[in-house]
């Protein structure tokens, strides 16, 4: 069976706890404000996300693990020598692998995970830049990452996270459902 997906871990959550309501942080006002939240990923959420990338499961993530996520993601553009920039940077003991110790020291080195990082994700799953992200973008994104995900189980998980109804993920809720578990810095 393979491994559940940040998303599945995410619509799993949502199963055992209220979803908070959107904060609609992102408004004009919010978006031109320079206070914008900061969020801390849990040591468990970056085993989780460790985990995923490190697909041969040997406690190291290779170049070309990376590469096979990024690509999954659609950022096909971002390869060889920018993946080398990131492993110059992470691979602490210069082993050519970024092994877990390594991955939470870079998160920790970027001060959390920001609500641009936020934004840049959702757009990656925006497929067709509507500023929706449907079920069939959801079923898209989890069939690149290998996940085996019927479009009935990706239909559960947008419902999950799909506080006002309308049948898609929209950036307020997609914000909700990826800090549901972090803290504010």
């Amino acid at each position: 069976m393979p491994n559940p997906s940040f998303l599945d871990f995410q619509y799993n959550l949502s199963k055992r706890s209220f979803l908070r309501k959107p904060t609609r942080m992102f408004t004009r006002e919010r978006q031109n404000s320079c206070s914008l939240p900061v969020y801390q990923t849990s040591v468990d959420d970056l085993k989780k996300v460790f985990d995923r990338f490190d697909s041969n499961k040997d406690g190291n993530i290779s170049p070309e693990e990376y590469k096979a996520i990024l690509k999954a993601m659609g950022k096909k553009n971002l390869l060889t020598r920018e993946v080398q920039k990131i492993f110059d940077v992470a691979d602490a003991d210069g082993d050519g692998f970024i092994d877990f110790n390594e991955f939470v020291e870079v998160q920790k080195k970027e001060g959390g995970v920001k609500t641009t990082d936020l934004q840049r994700a959702f757009h990656t799953f925006d497929k067709d830049g509507d500023g929706k992200i449907s079920v069939q973008e959801v079923y898209e994104l989890q069939k690149g990452l290998g996940q085996r995900c019927s479009l009935q189980d990706c239909r559960k998980m947008v419902k999950a996270v799909d506080a006002n109804g309308d049948g898609v993920i929209d950036l307020d809720e997609f914000v909700t459902m990826m800090t549901r578990t972090m803290t504010l810095c």
